[in-house]
């Protein structure tokens, strides 16, 4: 893809995704649009082994922009960062196509892993604000990561991830449409459990009420 057709798809890719950019020449003063272009330089400078200048212009990128994403990390077509403060990508990371992640989302490692030591994101996920993906496995296609989740291990694909330890809480064969990917309407498990608690609290009160009254 030559660089006048990748700057085109990335300005209907960020044009699409955030109905705050109303022209074509604000996506410039975008920061996940410095980031992605940059990045795609450092990854071929990475790829033939001028290591140096490759992480010098992702560090040089990373204070411009607030967003880092290692030189050797492989992502694919369609990748979106919503404002993108704080986002870390590590250098084994591997990202498909159509992903979306907002602001401060890392795709780390846990610190005692060698060789592929970050997360695998399928085609078509979404890791909301905040969350982490840390390890070395692999985030299922059209899955969804809710806000300031901690995900440490695998998540099927078509699933949906909420909480620290991010545990999976909803899951189905059908892909995820794009006016779904948003952040906000996820299960809230702990919410589920609470009220179940309630209504299982109410009942005993009445059976309780009953006995007393069968004892009078």
């Amino acid at each position: 893809m030559g660089i006048i057709s990748f700057i085109r798809e990335e300005i209907e890719i960020i044009k699409e995704r955030d109905p705050a950019i109303k022209t074509n020449m604000e996506v410039f003063l975008y920061p996940s649009f410095k980031a992605i272009c940059r990045y795609r330089i450092a990854h071929k400078l990475y790829q033939k082994k001028h290591y140096f200048l490759a992480r010098w212009l992702s560090q040089r990128t990373a204070r411009k922009t607030g967003i880092e994403i290692h030189p050797g990390a492989v992502i694919g077509k369609g990748f979106f960062i919503d404002h993108g403060n704080g986002v870390i990508i590590g250098e084994t990371a591997i990202i498909g196509d159509n992903v979306t992640l907002y602001q401060g989302v890392t795709l780390g490692g846990t610190g005692k892993e060698k060789g592929k030591r970050h997360p695998t994101l399928e085609d078509n996920v979404m890791v909301s604000a905040g969350a982490k993906v840390l390890g070395s496995f692999t985030v299922g296609e059209n899955s969804k990561i809710g806000a300031g989740s901690v995900v440490l291990s695998e998540v099927p694909p078509n699933s949906t991830v909420v909480g620290v330890p991010g545990r999976v809480v909803k899951q189905d064969n059908k892909k995820v449409p794009r006016e779904e990917l948003d952040q906000v309407h996820l299960p809230d498990p702990v919410l589920n459990d609470i009220s179940m608690l309630q209504k299982e609290n109410q009942a005993l009160r009445k059976e309780i009420e009953m006995i007393k009254q069968m004892m009078k």
